[in-house]
């Protein structure tokens, strides 16, 4: 009986930063990849976070065997307390990975519900017809893996996210032999990262910032030290806490993800912290300010994040002077440039020095050139696809495996949903899938779509007019009104004139309406949104979002 096709398809985490999320199906069964979110660009207004569509994945719930977890940051796990809601399969993660998870699932309530299995580096893991390997990796969190997936047709290794880092901060190095064995036996399709495809050379080890942390608290002793940095960069903030200790400081953390995460990092043993050196961030005030540390969200100039709120004095518990220096322990996210940029010019205008790129006090924890040419090397796969990365990493990473001898027939840029099937000697391109992307507002999950995106753009560019009007249809007479409402489009008491016109077009519309026997309510708001767009674009070339309420007595 012939095989089936094996099908391997991203529903995230292509064309895009963030939102990852693989998709691996063989007959009857499927297997999930990392379950991510992403954050809203800025056209997204009012948007808070972006998870990836998985209706494809809730039509076949009954299919699904399992979610594995590559590692523990929001772009891999953050979508998971909105997904786990409509299916709701095993779980299977490294502890600190889980225990990230675990204080979301509570936020959420469903600590009770989830099925989280916890595995190690090493760890296999059956699925149905899948065998699953946990491989460990260096990443900028600890418990990182790769996940090399055995199927009937041959194995497929995913690398999550990795670099080479021949001195970690713990966990010892990447298992390149276990890697290499894969390499060995033969690997089918090999789905690696791209996000630093485009940067030449090897990636610096986390260790390289002990020393730079070091010589700013010497530089600084006399100041409080107030340090931005990812809050699921575990190994950081123990660099943090290392130095900290070492100038005699007390640390005190705000931000609630950095609580979360490094709480449950110290629970589980993956941070060291001496007796008495924690404070809590209430007690700042009770030390003089060369004897504190705060360790802090924001490091993405994300507004309402803790640092946000100190660099614009709406902190409920730290005050920034001129006696503190802000280190931003972090690299701006594509997209995330001017949020950070806001963040530097203010806490500059307030006489507060900076830290941040220059300064040596950020290593990523991605691959460089020349890891990923190690990984292709290692791994020798018959075919690639290349993953996490907008498009030109991807064309870029398309690219080097090419200079790494491997033929662009094997090779596929895909787009989310895109889906390729393989057998032991082919692949190729199959159907789509139902892909895309659900906006979360507030407790709203995908209730806010294009149309109303469209809306608020619109609304934030020109304004809203709403045109107020009762009428008696039988009699076909205006009441009352109209009355006329602007909100961002003109300061009425400076354009009493243009308002008055406003008005008076309004009352013409609806009168001819009547005269003429128009008393279908969406023919007369037309009317009145048609005259007054014509007119108010001539005077202002501007096109403010216009509201008729017509109402009849």
């Amino acid at each position: 009986m012939a095989k089936q096709k094996l099908k391997v398809m991203m529903l995230g985490g292509l064309n895009e930063i963030g939102k990852n999320i693989a998709v691996i199906e063989y007959g009857d069964d499927i297997i999930v990849i990392d379950c991510g979110l992403a954050f809203p660009d800025e056209d997204m207004l009012g948007i808070d976070l972006v998870i990836p569509d998985i209706t494809y994945l809730e039509k076949n719930a009954d299919r699904v065997r399992a979610i594995l977890l590559t590692h523990g940051h929001e772009d891999h796990i953050g979508a998971l307390p909105y997904v786990l809601k409509t299916i709701n399969p095993p779980v299977y993660g490294t502890r600190l990975t889980l225990g990230i998870l675990e204080s979301k699932l509570r936020e959420h309530k469903l600590n009770d519900t989830a099925k989280l299995i916890t595995v190690e580096a090493g760890s296999i893991v059956r699925c149905g017809v899948f065998t699953c390997e946990f491989i460990h990796v260096n990443h900028s969190i600890a418990d990182a893996c790769a996940i090399a997936v055995r199927t009937p047709v041959g194995i497929v290794l995913h690398t999550g996210d990795f670099k080479l880092d021949v001195s970690p901060i713990d966990g010892g190095m990447m298992d390149l032999t276990r890697l290499g064995e894969y390499g060995r036996e033969g690997v089918l399709l090999l789905m690696c990262e791209s996000t630093n495809v485009d940067r030449p050379g090897f990636t610096p080890s986390e260790k390289k910032v002990a020393p730079s942390l070091e010589h700013i608290f010497l530089k600084n002793a006399d100041k409080r030290v107030v340090i931005a940095t990812f809050s699921s960069n575990v190994h950081r903030v123990q660099q943090i806490v290392d130095a900290s200790v070492k100038f005699g400081r007390k640390v005190a953390i705000t931000g609630r993800s950095m609580l979360n995460i490094v709480g449950a990092a110290v629970e589980l043993g993956y941070m060291k912290v001496p007796p008495n050196v924690l404070i809590d961030i209430s007690e700042i005030g009770k030390y003089p300010y060369d004897m504190v540390t705060i360790v802090t969200t924001g490091s993405q100039g994300e507004p309402m994040s803790a640092l946000y709120r100190m660099a614009f004095s709406d902190h409920s518990q730290v005050a920034l002077t001129s006696n503190d220096i802000v280190v931003l322990s972090s690299q701006a996210i594509p997209g995330n440039e001017l949020l950070v940029g806001r963040i530097i010019n203010e806490l500059y205008k307030r006489g507060i020095n900076v830290y941040h790129d220059a300064h040596a006090v950020h290593v990523s924890g991605h691959a460089c050139q020349e890891e990923l040419k190690l990984m292709h090397n290692l791994i020798k796969p018959k075919f690639f696809m290349p993953i996490h990365g907008e498009y030109r990493h991807l064309m870029q990473h398309k690219e080097l495996a090419e200079f790494m001898g491997m033929s662009a027939e094997n090779i596929f840029v895909t787009g989310i949903g895109e889906v390729l099937e393989l057998d032991e000697s082919s692949c190729k391109r199959g159907a789509s899938v139902p892909s895309g992307r659900v906006l979360i507002d507030g407790y709203g999950v995908g209730d806010v779509g294009n149309i109303v995106l469209r809306d608020r753009r619109h609304l934030s560019q020109d304004g809203l007019i709403v045109v107020v009007a009762t009428v008696d249809v039988d009699e076909k007479v205006i009441v009352s009104g109209p009355d006329i409402i602007s909100r961002g489009f003109v300061y009425v008491r400076e354009a009493e004139e243009l308002m008055e016109e406003v008005r008076s077009i309004s009352n013409d519309v609806l009168t001819k309406a009547l005269d003429n026997g128009i008393t279908e309510w969406t023919q007369m708001k037309n009317g009145v949104k048609d005259a007054l767009t014509k007119f108010l674009f001539q005077k202002t070339k501007r096109k403010p979002m216009i509201l008729p309420v017509i109402m009849n007595i």
